[in-house]
C-alpha cells in the first residue's frame, strides 16, 4: 500500500511525500498541478477509508502515537490494505540526502540513527498486529553502511517479536555497493523491492542522483544472490511515451523481476516536476497486460497504485 513512488532509491515508493498527493482531491489542489480549468480525472477521486479494521487500527495508532506511511501521507489505499492487515513503515527519518524531482521529502542533513528505531518499529507491528509489513525509508548517503546495517536489524527485530509477519523491504539503490545490498539479501525478507520510477530518457531529470542502470543492477544482482521475490514500481505522467514505458517492462523482466507496480505520478508541491499528463484507465489496462504478457508474475496497474497496494499477494 505504500506508494509506489517512494525513493525506492526510495523513498519513497516511495517513498512517504508521494501520499501527501492525495491530502485533498478538490478543485485548490489540482491547481497546483495543471491550469484550474483542467480538473483532476474522475478516476483520480478517492473514498475515505472505512471498515471495522480501519477504525481498529486507526484508533491504535493514534492511542500509542506509531509512525506508519499510511497515515503520514494520508495513503488514498489505507482502508483496503489495514483491512487486509498489510501496514508500511519508514525508517532512518524523514530526511533525505537525495533531491529527486518527484519526491516531496525533504533534502538535506539527516539527523542522527537512533538504534532504538528497530524495536519500536517491531512494537508497532505487534500493537497493530500487522500480517504483513512493508519498510521503507530515505536514502542516506551521508551514512558509511547507507543505513544497511539499520535496515537489517529491523529486518531482525521484527522477525523476533513478531514471527508469523511477512516482509517487505522497499529499499534504496545503496549506490550499487554489494556488501549493503548484501546485508537486506541475508536476513531474508519475503519480497525485496527498489523502484526504477521512470523510464530511461526522464531518470537523470527525475531521479537526479540515481541511475537507470544502477537501479537494473541492483534488481539483478538480488536475483543472483538467491533473493526468491524482487519488485519494481514506476510512476506514469511524467512525459514518457508509450514505446519508453514498455522499454522499461522488456528491462525489468530481462533483470529477473517478478512483480511491477505502475501507478499516475502527481506533484507534491508547485516547487517539484509538474504532471504532464493523466494516464487513462484503458492505457493503464494496457500496461498491466502487457506486463502480464512478459511473465511477471504480478502486475498491479493503475491511477491510485503505489509501491505496496496489494503488497500482501505479491509474496505468492
Amino acid at each position: 500500500m505504500v506508494p509506489h513512488h517512494i525513493k525506492g532509491v526510495v523513498l519513497i515508493e516511495y517513498f512517504v511525500s508521494l501520499y501527501s498527493y492525495f491530502l485533498s482531491m478538490n478543485t485548490e489542489t489540482a491547481s497546483n498541478i495543471l491550469p484550474e480549468r483542467q480538473a483532476k480525472p474522475k478516476w483520480l477521486r478517492v473514498k475515505l477509508p472505512t471498515g471495522k479494521k480501519y477504525t481498529e487500527l486507526r484508533g491504535l495508532v493514534d492511542k500509542y502515537k506509531l509512525n506508519t506511511i499510511c497515515t503520514s501521507g494520508s495513503c488514498p489505499n489505507m482502508g483496503e490494505c489495514w483491512g487486509e492487515g498489510t501496514a508500511t513503515f519508514m525508517i532512518l527519518g524523514n530526511v533525505c540526502t537525495r533531491s529527486c524531482g518527484f519526491c516531496g521529502v525533504k533534502t538535506g542533513r539527516p539527523e542522527t540513527v537512533d538504534w532504538d528505531e528497530p524495536e519500536k518499529v517491531a512494537r508497532s507491528i505487534k500493537i497493530m498486529k500487522i500480517k504483513h509489513a512493508v519498510l521503507t525509508s530515505v536514502d542516506r548517503d551521508d551514512l558509511k553502511d547507507m543505513g544497511s546495517i539499520m535496515w537489517a536489524e529491523t529486518v531482525k527485530a521484527v522477525r523476533r517479536m513478531n514471527p508469523e509477519t511477512t516482509l517487505e523491504t522497499l529499499i534504496p539503490d545503496f549506490q550499487g555497493i554489494e556488501q549493503h545490498i548484501d546485508r537486506i539479501i541475508d536476513v531474508a525478507p519475503e519480497v525485496v523491492s527498489h523502484n526504477i520510477e521512470t523510464v530511461r530518457r526522464l531518470t537523470r531529470e527525475v531521479r537526479i542522483q540515481a541511475k537507470y542502470d544502477r537501479s537494473l543492477g541492483v534488481l539483478k544482482y538480488l536475483k543472483q544472490q538467491g533473493q526468491r521475490r524482487t519488485k519494481s514500481g514506476i510512476m506514469l505522467g511524467l512525459g514518457e511515451t508509450r514505446e519508453e514505458v514498455i522499454e522499461t517492462l522488456h528491462d525489468l523482466k530481462a533483470n529477473d523481476v517478478d512483480v511491477v507496480t505502475i501507478g499516475q505520478y502527481l506533484q507534491p508541491s508547485k516547487k517539484h516536476l509538474p504532471v504532464k499528463q493523466f494516464i487513462t484507465p484503458d492505457q493503464f489496462k494496457e500496461y498491466e497486460e502487457i506486463g502480464l504478457s512478459l511473465g511477471f508474475r504480478h502486475v498491479e496497474s493503475s491511477a491510485l497504485v503505489r509501491s505496496s497496494y496489494r503488497a500482501k499477494k505479491h509474496i505468492n
